[in-house]
């Protein structure tokens, strides 16, 4: 039979050991990030006690109100949550958003709900090149609920947007999906988007045009990349990553797909909001408008450009040659072919370093082994790491892969 004070005890002592692991690894993975007290102290609000299915009363998307009473104030914290958020990214007027999707995950497979149906092609990255697994990977429910067309990066890693209005014309896609979760460069949202027009001017039919931006919303947000509002029809995101928030995800749509998509997320396929959170995100919001948030993230690509630099100059093999945004990936097929990505993924823990197996374009190796990593710049730059720490980082990086070849 369980000790319940035994176990109890065991459990205080792994958070005590996550503590001290977060506080003292290099953390390089690129869709972590740490909160801020604020935030944390919202998560652990009150907010958490309270059931609220349904949606405060919204004329734009026809919401009607919630199951359960008791609402008055959760309803205040959601609406400011979609109104901050609108702001950040100057969206209030053609946009509405919908801040209850639990994940990323969750707010692709609503955003998908709202306007396919099964069976229904949609035209995306590839995993291998920088997708990710709600993009349309066979073992995930994209894969097994639509028909999946992929299009390609070139040789050189970038995306390839002949290649993507040639699969238009071939495939005659419902949706065409923007974004990804291991992409370095910067994607150019207008460019999809008169690719789409120009072809249904053409006489084809028009997708809908769909942007997963989870992993570069903190960079929008902040000017450093390019936004796909006033291009995209939805546009979906985490509010962990840069966003520097919670674990959690928004969906946004043009304003006459707002009942769609509300309907898609609750009743669809989630049930009661997590209200805590909901919280968190405004918060999160509200940091991600300030001064010193825009210095971070452009000090993180500033750091992601250095230490990508940095590896180039020690002949690893960089995809893409570089990085625009927070993130790149190390292909190692050709500079170490006896080494897998997990088997660097593995060593480099041993010495407190974390990364992540990837990936790679043309790769050959399941997932689960990988040819490549993949290093990302947001946690430790709030750490206060710079350009400096980035370069010496890479360096220790290098004797350690060099040490597992001996």
């Amino acid at each position: 039979m369980l000790d319940i004070q035994r176990t109890k005890l065991r459990l205080l002592n792994l958070l005590d050991k996550e503590i001290t692991r977060q506080n003292n690894n290099i953390e390089l993975i690129a869709s972590e990030n740490f909160v801020s007290d604020d935030i944390r102290d919202a998560l652990g609000s009150c907010f958490t006690n309270k059931y609220s299915e349904g949606y405060p009363a919204n004329r734009i998307s026809g919401n009607k109100g919630r199951y359960y009473g008791g609402c008055e104030y959760v309803d205040e914290v959601e609406q400011l949550c979609c109104d901050i958020w609108l702001e950040v990214f100057g969206a209030k007027e053609n946009y509405h958003v919908n801040v209850q999707p639990h994940s990323g995950s969750q707010a692709n497979m609503a955003a998908y709900f709202s306007v396919l149906k099964p069976g229904d092609t949609i035209l995306s990255l590839s995993l291998d090149n920088g997708g990710h697994l709600t993009h349309g990977s066979k073992v995930n429910f994209s894969g097994k609920l639509y028909n999946i067309v992929f299009y390609n990066v070139n040789k050189n890693g970038l995306i390839d947007y002949e290649d993507l209005s040639d699969k238009i014309k071939r495939y005659h896609p419902n949706l065409v999906l923007a974004g990804a979760s291991a992409y370095s460069r910067i994607i150019d949202f207008e460019k999809i988007y008169n690719i789409i027009n120009q072809l249904y001017l053409d006489g084809y039919n028009k997708p809908y045009f769909m942007v997963d931006m989870a992993h570069i919303a903190g960079l929008v947000a902040a000017g450093a990349h390019c936004s796909p509002f006033g291009y995209a029809d939805i546009i979906t995101t985490t509010t962990h990553k840069t966003l520097r928030g919670p674990r959690g995800g928004m969906i946004f749509c043009k304003k006459e797909l707002a009942k769609k998509v509300d309907s898609a997320v609750f009743p669809g396929c989630q049930g009661g909001p997590l209200q805590n959170i909901i919280y968190a995100k405004a918060i999160c919001g509200l940091e991600a408008m300030t001064d010193s948030y825009k210095e971070y993230i452009y000090q993180v690509v500033k750091n992601a450009r250095s230490m990508a630099d940095a590896f180039k100059q020690m002949e690893y093999k960089v995809v893409t040659g570089g990085t625009d945004n927070h993130m790149f990936l190390l292909d190692f097929s050709e500079t170490h072919p006896n080494l897998s990505g997990k088997d660097i993924q593995e060593e480099l823990d041993k010495h407190n370093i974390t990364v992540n197996k990837n990936c790679v374009p043309n790769e050959k190796r399941s997932p689960m082994q990988a040819s490549g990593i993949r290093i990302g710049t947001p946690a430790m730059t709030t750490k206060g790491w710079t350009e400096d720490e980035f370069v010496k980082c890479a360096k220790e990086i290098d004797k350690i892969i060099e040490n597992m070849q001996k």
